[in-house]
């Protein structure tokens, strides 16, 4: 058996490797395993913000579901949090200056490094900031700007002016787990010592540690339990013992648990399986979920936590970015996780390289006379196969894998590094926009430009859809940009209300493709709804211009959150191009622009 299929993939040579580096360093997801005066948040014609908890939060219980909640009702439910004062956070415990952590300093990447400067905020208001933060609707409309604003939200950085540092952290992780990204808010809860906790980092870190499918996680917080939900304390006592060794004790815990009756059903068979997976418990918990109408994070956590999920009928009615977490859950195998793992690519959590590694684990446990036919034989194919026939043959069948946008573009991202390894050829129109939206949905602008040679022997169909995407996402010389290409691409365009060119425009205008007299020429002349402007738009034009990248992320999120491009009005869309790219973030401008081409 061959070793891991990325492994293989990746003998293309020491150049090819070299050449694709910077693209696939932009793109680079996690490591594996784990001054605005305050102004009301601006309302825009797409979803209220409002809607967060209930597009982002795991689905909760009917009220008298008593079989399954016990007298408490929901347990861990995944509501937002308030924005009602708390009280400040205790004194920390004792230690030595050196170890100390600053809790207004907490970040996983280097914000320069990644494009974001020395002070991704500037002077931003932080209480500003964490409105705008709490009211963002999730799922984003693209896996690039989820990684543009996952980025802006790792970064180490200082906090802004009028926030608790560890309000702040809890604020970042929050919008990271309902974007999805629960080794991200975990990373984010772990920058802060436990004695430096607010309250509410404290709620935070309870929903990270169980997105994360770690009940160990739990276990640091136990004493600070009563102000989070003092009903899961002694359940997480029991857990913790048993995680320690102290099986007598956990067993001792949990019947007493079960005696005080506070919490019952399947909350407490979850939390008696955990304890079981201890040494020397002598336990056996057997999960019957039939009585179970709705899946809360405990729920998730815990089933995660010891090796399964739970059925179909409740895991698939929840959101998108909740199944995302599935996907590294630590004790679930690779089989078990692929569904997960296409949604996180589909929304940015995971990047193409991770899905790609994922395949290949399934690859090499599969017996090999079992291969033919399924879609790790396929993606190795799509990279080694003998002859381009193969290859893209592969590539066809992957591409048509799973419904909707977040299929699509999972598997766009899937085949990233594959289609760079198709030469530019007019003969392939059929197959150029796949190949380039996927170059592109792994950040490999460079490559994709190659294409531009041959568009002008296309087709009108493939073409425009091929150089709509280099227009806005690459720096292909030669490409043409004059004003007749883009009104030939508006005269043929037959999506809604024209979509498409509104998006096009937006996309040239906000990467700074064409100038304000071109922009306004078209924008008469096709009625493309460009001008409309508000209070948003003036605070996320500042966020640019004083390149405040970590604000303008934030602003650009609030000024597309909506579930798809088919629903961004254009001149959001525009100002939230814009301001990235006057931020010092035009690479992620561009991918953002030519995604949202991909997608419509």
């Amino acid at each position: 058996m061959a070793s891991r299929l990325n492994r293989l993939w990746l003998l293309a040579g020491a150049a090819g490797a070299v050449a694709l580096a910077p693209a696939l360093a932009q793109e680079v997801i996690l490591p594996p395993g784990f001054g605005n005066e305050p102004t009301p948040a601006p309302q825009t014609n797409s979803q209220s913000p409002s809607s967060n908890g209930q597009q982002s939060s795991i689905s909760r219980p009917s009220a008298g579901d008593s079989e399954d909640t016990g007298e408490g009702g929901d347990l861990v439910e995944s509501s937002d949090l308030t924005n009602e004062e708390l009280p400040a956070p205790p004194p920390p415990v004792e230690m030595p200056d050196a170890s100390r952590r600053d809790p207004r300093l907490v970040g996983a990447i280097d914000p320069q490094r990644w494009g974001y400067g020395t002070n991704p905020w500037g002077g931003a208001d932080g209480k500003f900031l964490s409105g705008l933060m709490r009211r963002q609707s999730t799922p984003l409309p693209s896996r690039w700007l989820q990684i543009t604003l996952r980025n802006a939200l790792l970064a180490r950085a200082e906090a802004p002016a009028n926030v608790n540092g560890a309000d702040w952290a809890a604020e970042r992780a929050w919008l990271l787990l309902r974007m999805g990204e629960a080794d991200a808010a975990r990373m984010i809860v772990s920058g802060v010592d436990v004695g430096d906790y607010s309250p509410k980092l404290t709620q935070v870190a309870v929903q990270s540690a169980l997105a994360s499918a770690d009940p160990s996680g739990l276990c640091p917080l136990k004493n600070k339990l009563g102000g989070a939900d003092a009903r899961i304390a002694p359940l997480v006592q029991a857990m913790c013992a048993s995680l320690e060794g102290e099986g007598a004790t956990a067993a001792s815990q949990i019947e007493q648990a079960r005696r005080r009756g506070r919490i019952g059903g399947i909350d407490l068979t979850l939390a008696d399986k955990v304890v079981g997976a201890g040494e020397n418990t002598g336990r056996a918990a057997t999960v019957e979920w039939e009585p179970v109408d709705g899946l809360t994070s405990w729920r998730f956590g815990l089933a995660a936590a010891t090796g399964m999920l739970p059925p179909p009928r409740l895991f698939n009615a929840t959101s998108p970015q909740v199944r995302a977490w599935a996907a590294r859950a630590p004790m679930l195998g690779a089989e078990a996780r692929l569904p997960a793992a296409r949604t996180a690519a589909g929304l940015g959590v995971f990047s193409s390289a991770a899905l790609v590694d994922l395949y290949s684990q399934i690859y090499d446990a599969t017996d090999p006379s079992d291969l033919p036919g399924t879609d790790a034989f396929r993606l190795r194919t799509a990279f080694v196969g003998n002859t381009v026939d193969d290859r893209l043959d592969a590539m066809r069948a992957l591409w048509r894998v799973g419904e909707g946008e977040l299929e699509k573009s999972a598997s766009h991202a899937l085949l990233a590094l594959a289609a760079t390894r198709i030469n530019p050829n007019a003969k392939l129109q059929k197959e150029a926009p796949d190949l380039i939206a996927s170059m592109l949905a792994g950040g490999y602008d460079r490559q994709a430009a190659h294409w531009a040679g041959v568009l002008g022997d296309m087709d009108e169909g493939p073409g425009d859809r091929a150089w709509a995407m280099l227009a806005v996402g690459t720096d292909a010389r030669g490409l043409d940009l004059s004003v007749s290409r883009v009104e030939g691409f508006i005269d043929r365009d037959n999506s809604r209300d024209r979509q498409r060119s509104k998006l096009l425009v937006a996309g040239l205008a906000g990467t700074g493709k064409i100038n304000g007299d071109t922009v306004s020429r078209l924008n008469d002349k096709y009625e493309l709804g460009l001008g409309a402007t508000s209070v948003w738009t003036r605070l996320a034009d500042g966020a640019g211009q004083r390149r405040q990248a970590g604000t303008a992320a934030v602003l650009a999120a609030i000024g597309l959150q909506s579930p798809s491009f088919t629903r961004v009005p254009s001149w959001q869309f525009f100002h939230a191009l814009t301001a990235l790219r006057m931020a010092g973030l035009d690479y992620n401008a561009r991918m953002i622009a030519a995604e949202a081409l991909a997608r419509t």
